[in-house]
């Protein structure tokens, strides 16, 4: 015990003895970003007002996350002089948006990215060029910034009243548990021997009996494999909300096996498994992406996105902070926007039915500690076996400051227990302390005093946090049709893959930068 803590001890003692606790149960903080009240303007907007400013750009990057913020990079060093980019909300980022406080800086979404594989060629090129890749041993395998890798222990989970290493569920399996986890993993060994899957999806080979996975369920692939131990299927299920959004009843096997068999990423100085992940998850990529000579307006709703006569393209975004219409005059355009939004706003682009995406919500709960449970001490992922959510990252457990005792910690939710569009609705009616109870109750059974710990507890709802890779999805005509640019606009976003990961938001929009230029 230190200082600090025996002081705050001993001013409790008193109210204790004579049971007159007067501590405050109420959480403070607030519901913050999503853009929902003006990101909806766009569904019940009658006439468009008429622009105040016109604005002359050579390209135009609608949407500020990873993608347009990649797209934007590459059109630089390109040689492209004027690119402005537009972003809804108040800063760049998209679902990889972070922040800091006085204690730690955190992630607002993703918070990761595993080892790149080889055929992530952009990816592992933009590492090189930050200095996160310092250089390759005898075997080509990159050597990571030390700094960048998830320090241990890396994940644990919480199971049978005490934490345990690593998040497979195998504590205490009966034989035909052990037999069927052992059976699963030879499945997943088949499919990287046979190099199938990987990343980007589009560079996975188009091998016949691995489409078929695509026309089924995950639910429905290990039913027919005979998996049906309670611990696998949890844990295939988990891993599916964790990626996409859904669960195994909801995404197509194709993506599950995708999980599992696409990770073949190495580095010389780190194990297979290990992942690269900062105190504010991937908003430290963005940070280098957002270091570019472009022009990033926020609070920017874009309203109209379309080709001209007279060549290149008009966009006319209303700026949400000085309540007026700009109209940006560019060659070319890049629409980084999800394809729901992109059909609204571009006349004349084909509509593209059924898009599932997935109701996200992300608390960030800061404390004065972190409260011990049994078990091995909490790493940095640390999961609730068949709990509710999909367990928390702790922020300060990247950082070399010595023994930090106040901490962010980042809790996940994939709301997948009905419709997204029902999730959506319900979620958008949930009240501050609403919130904090069901955060709070996802880690009773390990955290069970985490409300005295907590000294804030902020909420960012992703009402369409990402694309659902339902069964036909991903190898039908519905992505293929996604993917044709319409120069002078072209596409970058990870509707476009089916998956919502970075090494997609990347890759996608240094391949639009590409094109555009090429067609300039």
């Amino acid at each position: 015990m230190n200082r600090r803590r025996f002081l705050a001890a001993s001013a409790v003692a008193p109210a204790l003895i004579t049971g007159s606790c007067t501590r405050d149960q109420t959480v403070s903080g607030r519901i913050v970003g999503g853009g929902h009240a003006i990101g909806h303007r766009l569904r019940t907007l009658g006439a468009l007002p008429k622009p105040t400013h016109t604005i002359k750009a050579d390209v135009v990057v609608v949407g500020g996350g990873v993608a347009g913020l990649a797209a934007a990079r590459k059109l630089k060093q390109l040689g492209v002089e004027k690119v402005v980019v537009l972003e809804l909300e108040e800063k760049a980022g998209g679902t990889s948006l972070s922040e800091s406080n006085a204690i730690n800086a955190y992630p607002w979404g993703a918070h990761y990215v595993p080892l790149p594989g080889k055929d992530c060629h952009e990816v592992l090129e933009f590492f090189g060029e930050i200095g996160l890749i310092k250089g390759h041993d005898a075997a080509g395998r990159p050597i990571y910034d030390e700094m960048s890798l998830c320090h241990d222990p890396q994940e644990r989970l919480f199971i049978h009243g005490e934490w345990h290493e690593g998040i497979s569920p195998t504590a205490g399996l009966d034989a035909n548990g052990r037999e069927q986890f052992k059976r699963f993993a030879d499945e997943i060994e088949k499919w990287r021997v046979k190099q199938v899957f990987s990343l980007p999806v589009d560079r996975s080979r188009r091998d016949p009996e691995a489409l078929e996975l695509d026309t089924l369920t995950m639910a429905a692939w290990l039913n027919q494999k005979g998996f049906n131990a309670e611990a696998l299927l949890w844990q295939v299920d988990y891993s599916c909300r964790d990626d996409f959004g859904g669960g195994i009843h909801e995404v197509s096997a194709w993506a599950g096996l995708h999980y599992f068999a696409s990770r073949t990423g190495e580095a010389a100085n780190a194990e297979h498994e290990t992942v690269l992940t900062w105190e504010e998850g991937n908003g430290w990529l963005v940070g280098h992406l957002k270091a570019i000579d472009a022009e990033i307006r926020a609070q920017h709703l874009v309203m109209r996105m379309e080709a001209v006569e007279s060549g290149g393209v008009e966009v006319d975004a209303f700026d949400c902070e000085h309540e007026e219409m700009n109209r940006f005059q560019a060659r070319a355009a890049i629409c980084a926007l999800p394809r729901f939004v992109a059909q609204r706003i571009i006349p004349g682009l084909t509509p593209i039915p059924g898009l599932e995406y997935a109701p996200w919500v992300v608390a960030n709960l800061t404390l004065d500690e972190l409260p011990p449970s049994p078990g091995f001490h909490p790493a940095w992922d640390n999961v609730v076996y068949r709990g509710p959510s999909l367990g928390y990252v702790n922020a300060n457990h990247q950082t070399l400051r010595s023994r930090p005792i106040e901490t962010v910690i980042t809790h996940y939710e994939a709301l997948c227990e009905a419709p997204p569009a029902k999730s959506r609705e319900w979620m958008l009616t949930q009240t501050h302390a609403q919130w904090t109870e069901r955060v709070l109750g996802a880690f009773s059974a390990p955290h069970p005093d985490l409300r005295e710990h907590v000294q804030q507890m902020d909420i960012w709802l992703w009402g369409h946090g990402m694309i659902r890779p339902r069964p036909g999805f991903l190898w039908g005509k519905e992505r293929e049709l996604m993917q044709a640019h319409r120069p002078p606009i072209f596409f970058a976003h990870t509707d476009m893959s089916g998956m919502a990961l970075f090494e997609e938001a990347y890759t996608r929009g240094v391949q639009a930068a590409l094109a555009l230029k090429a067609a300039l």
